[in-house]
Protein backbone atom coordinates (compact mmCIF):
# COMPACT_ATOMS: atom_id res chain seq x y z
CA UNK A 1 0.00 0.00 0.00
CA UNK A 2 2.97 2.00 0.34
CA UNK A 3 4.53 4.43 2.80
CA UNK A 4 3.00 8.00 4.30
CA UNK A 5 6.02 8.81 6.32
CA UNK A 6 9.59 8.47 6.39
CA UNK A 7 11.21 9.51 9.43
CA UNK A 8 14.98 10.02 8.87
CA UNK A 9 17.36 10.71 11.71
CA UNK A 10 20.85 11.71 10.70
CA UNK A 11 23.19 10.11 13.42
CA UNK A 12 26.58 10.59 14.58
CA UNK A 13 27.63 8.67 17.83
CA UNK A 14 24.16 8.49 19.84
CA UNK A 15 24.12 4.96 21.51
CA UNK A 16 22.73 6.52 24.21
CA UNK A 17 19.66 7.63 22.55
CA UNK A 18 19.29 5.95 19.22
CA UNK A 19 17.17 3.35 20.70
CA UNK A 20 14.70 5.38 22.67
CA UNK A 21 13.92 7.45 19.73
CA UNK A 22 13.14 4.53 17.01
CA UNK A 23 10.98 2.82 20.06
CA UNK A 24 9.63 6.15 20.44
CA UNK A 25 8.89 6.76 16.50
CA UNK A 26 7.31 3.23 15.97
CA UNK A 27 4.81 3.60 19.09
CA UNK A 28 3.60 6.96 17.36
CA UNK A 29 3.48 5.35 13.93
CA UNK A 30 1.33 2.07 15.66
CA UNK A 31 -0.77 4.35 17.95
CA UNK A 32 -1.84 6.20 15.43
CA UNK A 33 -1.55 4.20 12.68
CA UNK A 34 0.81 5.40 10.75
CA UNK A 35 1.85 3.53 7.62
CA UNK A 36 5.59 4.56 7.98
CA UNK A 37 9.60 3.70 7.99
CA UNK A 38 12.56 5.08 10.06
CA UNK A 39 15.80 5.67 8.15
CA UNK A 40 18.92 6.45 10.22
CA UNK A 41 21.41 8.12 8.48
CA UNK A 42 24.71 7.00 9.70
CA UNK A 43 28.40 7.89 10.03
CA UNK A 44 29.22 6.99 13.67
CA UNK A 45 32.36 5.43 15.12
CA UNK A 46 30.37 4.03 17.98
CA UNK A 47 27.81 1.28 18.39
CA UNK A 48 24.84 3.54 16.99
CA UNK A 49 24.46 0.80 14.11
CA UNK A 50 24.20 -1.92 15.74
CA UNK A 51 21.88 -0.52 17.82
CA UNK A 52 19.76 0.66 14.69
CA UNK A 53 19.92 -2.77 12.85
CA UNK A 54 18.72 -4.77 16.11
CA UNK A 55 15.49 -2.43 15.93
CA UNK A 56 15.00 -3.63 12.02
CA UNK A 57 14.74 -0.11 10.35
CA UNK A 58 16.63 1.23 7.16
CA UNK A 59 20.01 1.95 8.21
CA UNK A 60 22.18 3.99 5.88
CA UNK A 61 26.26 3.64 6.22
CA UNK A 62 28.04 6.57 4.48
CA UNK A 63 30.76 7.24 6.82
CA UNK A 64 30.30 11.29 5.46
CA UNK A 65 30.58 14.19 8.59
CA UNK A 66 27.91 16.77 7.87
CA UNK A 67 23.94 17.20 9.23
CA UNK A 68 23.15 18.05 5.51
CA UNK A 69 24.76 15.19 4.22
CA UNK A 70 23.82 12.23 6.84
CA UNK A 71 20.19 14.02 5.34
CA UNK A 72 20.43 14.21 1.68
CA UNK A 73 22.09 10.32 1.89
CA UNK A 74 18.68 9.50 3.79
CA UNK A 75 16.34 11.11 1.43
CA UNK A 76 17.67 9.11 -1.44
CA UNK A 77 16.68 6.03 0.11
CA UNK A 78 12.93 7.71 1.62
CA UNK A 79 9.83 6.11 -0.11
CA UNK A 80 6.78 8.31 1.98
CA UNK A 81 5.24 10.70 0.39
CA UNK A 82 5.53 12.95 3.53
CA UNK A 83 9.04 13.88 5.19
CA UNK A 84 10.37 13.98 8.47
CA UNK A 85 13.24 15.25 9.73
CA UNK A 86 14.89 14.84 13.63
CA UNK A 87 18.32 14.41 15.67
CA UNK A 88 18.53 10.78 17.36
CA UNK A 89 20.11 12.80 20.73
CA UNK A 90 16.78 12.72 22.52
CA UNK A 91 16.01 16.07 22.48
CA UNK A 92 12.93 16.05 20.57
CA UNK A 93 9.88 14.17 21.28
CA UNK A 94 8.92 12.45 18.82
CA UNK A 95 5.18 11.57 20.07
CA UNK A 96 4.54 15.24 18.54
CA UNK A 97 4.97 14.13 14.66
CA UNK A 98 0.75 13.89 14.53
CA UNK A 99 1.27 17.87 14.68
CA UNK A 100 3.31 18.56 11.84
CA UNK A 101 0.99 15.23 9.76
CA UNK A 102 -1.59 17.90 10.48
CA UNK A 103 0.15 21.09 9.43
CA UNK A 104 1.60 19.55 6.49
CA UNK A 105 -1.83 18.35 4.87
CA UNK A 106 -2.31 23.02 4.18
CA UNK A 107 1.18 23.37 4.31
CA UNK A 108 4.47 22.53 2.23
CA UNK A 109 6.94 22.76 5.10
CA UNK A 110 6.37 22.53 8.64
CA UNK A 111 8.74 23.62 10.93
CA UNK A 112 9.40 22.51 14.91
CA UNK A 113 9.82 25.94 16.74
CA UNK A 114 11.37 25.47 20.15
CA UNK A 115 11.39 29.61 20.75
CA UNK A 116 7.33 29.27 20.64
CA UNK A 117 7.11 25.70 22.52
CA UNK A 118 8.36 24.05 25.61
CA UNK A 119 12.33 24.86 26.11
CA UNK A 120 13.28 22.02 29.22
CA UNK A 121 15.97 23.33 31.70
CA UNK A 122 19.37 23.03 30.63
CA UNK A 123 18.49 22.03 26.99
CA UNK A 124 19.00 25.20 25.26
CA UNK A 125 22.81 27.60 26.59
CA UNK A 126 21.25 30.87 27.05
CA UNK A 127 23.29 32.51 24.13
CA UNK A 128 21.76 30.31 21.61
CA UNK A 129 18.10 30.66 23.48
CA UNK A 130 17.66 34.53 23.60
CA UNK A 131 20.93 35.64 21.14
CA UNK A 132 22.07 32.95 18.45
CA UNK A 133 18.81 31.40 17.07
CA UNK A 134 16.38 34.63 17.84
CA UNK A 135 19.46 36.87 15.91
CA UNK A 136 19.63 34.46 12.45
CA UNK A 137 16.14 33.67 12.22
CA UNK A 138 15.32 37.62 12.38
CA UNK A 139 18.22 38.18 9.54
CA UNK A 140 16.61 34.91 7.47
CA UNK A 141 12.98 36.45 7.84
CA UNK A 142 14.34 39.86 6.90
CA UNK A 143 16.68 38.52 3.64
CA UNK A 144 14.24 36.09 2.41
CA UNK A 145 10.52 37.28 3.89
CA UNK A 146 9.74 34.52 5.66
CA UNK A 147 7.95 34.67 9.55
CA UNK A 148 10.24 31.74 10.97
CA UNK A 149 10.55 32.29 15.00
CA UNK A 150 13.65 29.13 15.03
CA UNK A 151 14.51 28.17 11.49
CA UNK A 152 17.52 26.30 12.73
CA UNK A 153 14.75 23.63 14.48
CA UNK A 154 16.28 20.13 13.61
CA UNK A 155 12.62 19.14 13.85
CA UNK A 156 10.82 19.47 10.73
CA UNK A 157 8.25 17.66 8.16
CA UNK A 158 7.94 18.55 4.67
CA UNK A 159 5.68 16.84 1.45
CA UNK A 160 8.26 14.54 -0.85
CA UNK A 161 7.06 16.61 -3.88
CA UNK A 162 7.85 19.57 -2.38
CA UNK A 163 11.25 18.71 -1.32
CA UNK A 164 11.74 17.11 -4.65
CA UNK A 165 11.77 21.14 -5.83
CA UNK A 166 14.21 22.51 -3.68
CA UNK A 167 17.45 20.62 -5.10
CA UNK A 168 18.87 20.83 -1.95
CA UNK A 169 22.62 20.93 -1.70
CA UNK A 170 24.42 22.24 1.58
CA UNK A 171 26.29 19.87 3.70
CA UNK A 172 26.73 21.01 6.90
CA UNK A 173 24.68 22.72 9.60
CA UNK A 174 23.49 25.29 6.99
CA UNK A 175 21.38 22.53 5.49
CA UNK A 176 18.56 24.20 7.91
CA UNK A 177 18.61 27.81 6.51
CA UNK A 178 18.75 26.28 2.90
CA UNK A 179 15.53 24.49 3.12
CA UNK A 180 13.55 27.66 4.32
CA UNK A 181 15.47 29.31 2.17
CA UNK A 182 14.52 27.41 -1.02
CA UNK A 183 11.49 26.70 -0.17
CA UNK A 184 10.92 30.27 0.11
CA UNK A 185 12.25 30.64 -3.45
CA UNK A 186 9.55 28.13 -4.54
CA UNK A 187 6.45 29.65 -2.59
CA UNK A 188 6.28 27.05 -0.93
CA UNK A 189 4.08 27.15 1.85
CA UNK A 190 5.31 27.32 5.53
CA UNK A 191 4.01 26.97 9.05
CA UNK A 192 5.66 26.50 12.51
CA UNK A 193 4.13 24.08 15.60
CA UNK A 194 5.15 24.53 18.65
CA UNK A 195 7.54 21.38 20.34
CA UNK A 196 9.10 20.45 23.46
CA UNK A 197 12.80 20.39 23.60
CA UNK A 198 14.82 18.45 25.99
CA UNK A 199 18.28 17.94 27.01
CA UNK A 200 20.71 15.83 25.24
CA UNK A 201 22.44 13.00 26.20
CA UNK A 202 26.16 13.09 25.15
CA UNK A 203 27.89 15.13 23.84
CA UNK A 204 27.13 17.84 21.37
CA UNK A 205 28.56 17.93 17.93
CA UNK A 206 27.38 22.00 17.92
CA UNK A 207 29.97 24.51 17.27
CA UNK A 208 28.55 28.22 18.66
CA UNK A 209 30.72 30.74 16.32
CA UNK A 210 31.46 28.35 13.33
CA UNK A 211 27.97 26.59 12.91
CA UNK A 212 26.61 30.09 13.48
CA UNK A 213 28.77 31.78 10.75
CA UNK A 214 27.91 28.97 8.57
CA UNK A 215 24.16 30.12 8.40
CA UNK A 216 25.08 33.70 8.33
CA UNK A 217 27.27 33.00 5.40
CA UNK A 218 25.19 30.90 3.07
CA UNK A 219 22.11 33.52 3.82
CA UNK A 220 24.80 36.46 2.94
CA UNK A 221 25.63 34.63 -0.62
CA UNK A 222 22.37 34.24 -1.90
CA UNK A 223 21.24 37.61 -0.57
CA UNK A 224 23.05 40.06 -2.91
CA UNK A 225 20.99 43.39 -2.16
CA UNK A 226 21.78 42.93 1.58
CA UNK A 227 25.62 41.69 0.60
CA UNK A 228 26.10 43.74 -2.05
CA UNK A 229 23.85 46.39 -2.99
CA UNK A 230 23.07 48.06 0.27
CA UNK A 231 26.83 48.52 1.27
CA UNK A 232 27.61 49.73 -1.94
CA UNK A 233 24.89 51.94 -2.55
CA UNK A 234 25.64 53.75 0.58
CA UNK A 235 29.30 53.68 -0.07
CA UNK A 236 29.22 55.13 -3.48
CA UNK A 237 26.96 58.00 -2.33
CA UNK A 238 28.48 59.06 -0.15
CA UNK A 239 31.63 59.23 -2.14
CA UNK A 240 29.80 61.41 -4.86
CA UNK A 241 28.18 63.62 -2.44
CA UNK A 242 30.90 64.12 -0.65
CA UNK A 243 33.22 64.31 -3.89
CA UNK A 244 30.71 66.88 -5.51
CA UNK A 245 30.48 69.33 -2.61
CA UNK A 246 34.54 69.09 -2.45
CA UNK A 247 34.36 71.16 -6.27
CA UNK A 248 32.72 74.14 -4.33
CA UNK A 249 34.69 73.92 -0.64
CA UNK A 250 37.03 72.66 1.41
CA UNK A 251 37.31 71.11 4.68
CA UNK A 252 38.85 72.53 7.93
CA UNK A 253 40.27 71.11 11.13
CA UNK A 254 41.72 73.44 13.81
CA UNK A 255 42.57 75.57 11.18
CA UNK A 256 44.35 73.15 8.44
CA UNK A 257 42.69 72.38 5.31
CA UNK A 258 41.88 68.99 5.01
CA UNK A 259 40.35 69.14 1.54
CA UNK A 260 42.52 66.96 -0.15
CA UNK A 261 42.18 63.73 1.97
CA UNK A 262 38.39 64.23 2.09
CA UNK A 263 38.40 64.74 -1.41
CA UNK A 264 40.97 61.40 -2.25
CA UNK A 265 38.62 59.35 0.45
CA UNK A 266 35.56 59.94 -1.45
CA UNK A 267 37.52 59.15 -4.67
CA UNK A 268 37.70 56.03 -3.16
CA UNK A 269 34.42 55.58 -1.81
CA UNK A 270 32.73 56.07 -4.95
CA UNK A 271 34.87 53.76 -6.66
CA UNK A 272 35.00 50.95 -4.24
CA UNK A 273 30.75 51.42 -3.81
CA UNK A 274 30.09 51.33 -7.81
CA UNK A 275 32.62 48.49 -8.04
CA UNK A 276 30.49 46.57 -4.83
CA UNK A 277 27.28 47.25 -7.26
CA UNK A 278 28.68 45.66 -9.90
CA UNK A 279 29.81 42.73 -7.64
CA UNK A 280 26.01 42.47 -6.84
CA UNK A 281 25.10 42.20 -10.39
CA UNK A 282 27.47 39.42 -11.01
CA UNK A 283 25.96 37.74 -8.25
CA UNK A 284 22.15 37.78 -8.66
CA UNK A 285 23.07 36.85 -12.74
CA UNK A 286 24.89 33.94 -11.31
CA UNK A 287 22.26 32.73 -9.21
CA UNK A 288 20.03 32.46 -12.33
CA UNK A 289 22.85 30.64 -13.92
CA UNK A 290 22.84 27.88 -11.01
CA UNK A 291 19.30 27.73 -9.93
CA UNK A 292 18.50 28.93 -7.06
CA UNK A 293 16.78 32.18 -8.61
CA UNK A 294 14.35 31.31 -11.45
CA UNK A 295 14.31 34.73 -12.45
CA UNK A 296 14.93 38.25 -11.64
CA UNK A 297 13.37 41.40 -12.51
CA UNK A 298 16.30 44.03 -12.16
CA UNK A 299 18.61 41.78 -14.70
CA UNK A 300 15.64 41.56 -16.93
CA UNK A 301 14.83 45.05 -16.90
CA UNK A 302 18.88 46.10 -17.74
CA UNK A 303 18.89 43.58 -20.06
CA UNK A 304 15.85 44.99 -22.19
CA UNK A 305 16.00 48.56 -21.62
CA UNK A 306 19.81 48.64 -21.24
CA UNK A 307 21.76 46.48 -24.05
CA UNK A 308 25.04 46.12 -25.37
CA UNK A 309 24.93 49.12 -27.39
CA UNK A 310 22.95 51.40 -24.83
CA UNK A 311 25.47 50.74 -21.90
CA UNK A 312 28.90 51.44 -23.95
CA UNK A 313 27.23 54.93 -24.66
CA UNK A 314 26.22 55.53 -20.96
CA UNK A 315 29.71 54.15 -19.84
CA UNK A 316 30.88 57.30 -22.38
CA UNK A 317 28.73 59.41 -21.62
CA UNK A 318 30.12 59.49 -18.61
CA UNK A 319 33.68 59.14 -19.32
CA UNK A 320 33.25 62.25 -21.52
CA UNK A 321 31.77 63.82 -18.11
CA UNK A 322 34.61 63.00 -16.28
CA UNK A 323 37.02 64.65 -19.15
CA UNK A 324 35.12 68.13 -19.21
CA UNK A 325 35.68 68.53 -15.16
CA UNK A 326 39.78 68.27 -16.09
CA UNK A 327 39.10 72.10 -17.03
CA UNK A 328 40.52 73.47 -14.07
CA UNK A 329 43.43 71.96 -13.12
CA UNK A 330 42.52 71.94 -8.89
CA UNK A 331 42.66 68.85 -6.95
CA UNK A 332 39.20 68.77 -6.52
CA UNK A 333 38.49 68.73 -10.32
CA UNK A 334 41.42 66.46 -10.93
CA UNK A 335 40.17 63.97 -8.77
CA UNK A 336 36.66 64.08 -9.50
CA UNK A 337 37.09 63.69 -13.08
CA UNK A 338 39.45 60.80 -12.14
CA UNK A 339 36.97 59.54 -10.27
CA UNK A 340 34.00 59.73 -12.85
CA UNK A 341 36.09 58.36 -15.44
CA UNK A 342 37.02 55.24 -14.33
CA UNK A 343 33.28 54.92 -13.12
CA UNK A 344 32.77 55.29 -16.71
CA UNK A 345 35.25 52.67 -17.85
CA UNK A 346 34.04 50.53 -15.28
CA UNK A 347 30.46 50.95 -16.63
CA UNK A 348 31.53 49.72 -20.16
CA UNK A 349 33.66 46.81 -19.23
CA UNK A 350 30.69 45.49 -17.05
CA UNK A 351 27.99 46.17 -19.72
CA UNK A 352 30.20 43.64 -21.90
CA UNK A 353 30.30 41.28 -18.98
CA UNK A 354 26.97 41.08 -18.00
CA UNK A 355 25.69 41.00 -21.88
CA UNK A 356 27.77 37.91 -22.28
CA UNK A 357 26.43 35.87 -19.01
CA UNK A 358 22.51 36.87 -20.33
CA UNK A 359 23.08 35.81 -23.80
CA UNK A 360 24.64 32.59 -22.52
CA UNK A 361 21.63 32.22 -19.53
CA UNK A 362 19.25 32.85 -22.95
CA UNK A 363 21.19 30.28 -24.97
Amino acid sequence: MGVDVSVILPCRNEELTIGKCIQQIKYVFKKNKIKGEIIISDSSVDSSPDIAEEHNVKLIKHDKNGYGIAILEGIKKASGKNIIIGDADGTYDFSEIPLFLEKLKENDLVIGSRLKGDIKKGAMPFIHRYIGNPLLSFILNMFFRTKISDAHSGFRAIRKKSLEKLELKTTGMEFASEMIIKAAKNNLDISEVPISYYPRLGKSKLNSFSDGWRHLRFMLMFSPTYLFFIPGSLLFITGIIFLTFMLFGTFFIAGNDIGLYITALSSLLSILGYQIINLGLYSRIYATHTGFEKTDKLIDFIAEKIPLERGILLGFIILLIGLFNLRKLEYANILFAITIFIIGIQTIFSVFFISMMVVEKRE
